[in-house]
């Protein structure tokens, strides 16, 4: 009985990796976007739950006891970074005592630091300048080529975590990769007529998309980044649309539309409202279809108002 229950020991010993490689890794992302990315990456061997919704300003994120909740289980935490959820994460997780996903842990993803980043100032920065990133453009995640660099970051995340499933979440990686090239031949297909268009943003959320897809952005709602729009630079931004013939205003979901209304009704502009997030309208089910919408509602918009 003893070299039996030795026996059944050993093998339990020997099944219990393959058991442990098989729960799925429980990740938090800290958007919608990253959350979809490590879906489309990691299959049914992750379990994964956003902190913000696709139609929330990722900036202001309020802080809720369930947040706190998620990370305390969480194997693996995934953040834009470049300080973009710097107003509300780094409590959240300090307070879910899981030290696993605290800065620098092994659960913890800064998925920007191998993705291409626009916009790093030089200099030195003062509160003059707004809610300038000093680390850069945050909104890397709209150039496809970063997203590209951010499912492979998740990827090797995974493997380290559950080395068990790496050939699975390498398989997954391969056939993302496969239907993300073909995607990107059919949006810059659509864009490509298009190439040098002039447009005004509301925010700098698009410099990663815009230079993607050859659009040039002369000006911006906000006269610097977070700042309202007061009305002497509203009226500055109405001058130089005229003068540039710019006949497509984009503004993000969370922002007033009173100004950019009134600046189209100005210009003769068209004013697009277009998520820059996964979930940012039904439509940007998952982030194929985040650019399928957007670029979709961008050329309609081109050829609506005959934008050049």
């Amino acid at each position: 009985m003893r070299l039996q229950g030795i026996a059944a020991l050993a093998a339990l010993a020997v099944l219990a990796p393959a058991a442990r490689s098989t729960a799925a890794v429980n990740v938090v992302a800290s958007t919608e976007d990253l959350a979809d990315l490590t879906r489309q990456v990691g299959g049914e061997r992750v379990k994964v739950e956003s902190i913000s919704r696709g139609y929330q300003d990722p900036h202001f994120v309020e802080a809720k006891p369930s947040f706190i909740l998620k990370l305390a289980k969480a194997d693996l935490l995934v953040v834009v970074g470049r300080e973009l959820e710097i107003g509300w994460l780094p409590p959240l997780i300090q307070q879910s005592r899981n030290a696993k996903v605290q800065v620098g842990a092994e659960g913890y993803l800064d998925a920007s630091l191998t993705a291409r980043i626009l916009e790093i100032p030089t200099g030195q920065i003062t509160r003059a300048m707004g809610d300038v990133h000093p680390l850069g453009n945050p909104h890397y995640w709209l150039d496809p080529g970063n997203g590209r660099r951010i499912a492979q970051a998740i990827v090797d995340k995974l493997s380290r975590l559950a080395p068990g499933d790496a050939s699975y979440f390498a398989t997954r990686y391969a056939d993302f990769d496969k239907r993300l090239a073909e995607a990107e031949k059919r949006w810059e297909a659509l864009m490509a007529p298009y190439k040098g268009l002039k447009v005004v943003t509301y925010h700098r959320s698009w410099p990663n998309f815009c230079e993607r897809f050859g659009l040039d952005v002369i000006g911006y709602v906000e006269p610097r980044p977070g700042i309202p729009p007061s009305p002497g630079h509203t009226l500055d931004l109405i001058a130089e649309m005229k003068r540039q013939n710019v006949k497509l205003l984009l503004v993000e979901p969370y922002f007033d539309l009173k100004t950019p209304n009134s600046i189209g009704r100005e210009t003769g502009a068209k004013v697009l409202v277009m998520p820059p997030s996964v979930g940012g309208v039904k439509e940007a089910t998952d982030y194929f279809g985040l650019f399928d919408y957007d670029l979709g509602l961008l050329v309609a918009a081109i050829k609506e108002t005959g934008a050049k």
